[in-house]
């Protein structure tokens, strides 16, 4: 199943303004965005990717529409794949979160 081509299309309205030196580049089958060459958010089949902190992580684990980014039976220490009913209503406030730690991070250098 391709990513979702809807919000993608949310996703650069909502940050395409507010962050415009984000990195669109393909990975895990999917979409993701990066800032400083570290990823904040993304998409996978249907489903945003979110990258936080170990502590917010494990608290947004508790909402019935998250759970841990884990596509290769090794879930991701802090990336929350978070599902449509969670996302819709509230993108914003989930790409603000990944903002947030992506930017807390050294910038990457370019290979």
């Amino acid at each position: 199943m391709p990513y979702d081509l809807g919000l993608e299309r949310q996703i650069d309205s909502a940050a395409g303004q507010r962050w415009p030196n984000l990195e669109k580049k393909h990975m895990f089958g999917g979409i993701c965005y990066l800032a400083g060459g570290n990823m904040a958010f993304g998409i996978w089949k249907d489903s945003l990717i979110v990258r936080t902190d170990s502590k917010k992580a494990e608290e947004k684990l508790k909402l019935e529409y998250t759970k841990p980014f884990d596509i290769t039976g090794r879930p991701m220490k802090g990336w929350l794949l978070v599902a449509k009913v969670g996302y819709q209503n509230d993108l914003e406030e989930w790409l603000e979160l990944g903002m947030n730690f992506a930017t807390s991070l050294p910038m990457k250098g370019k290979k």
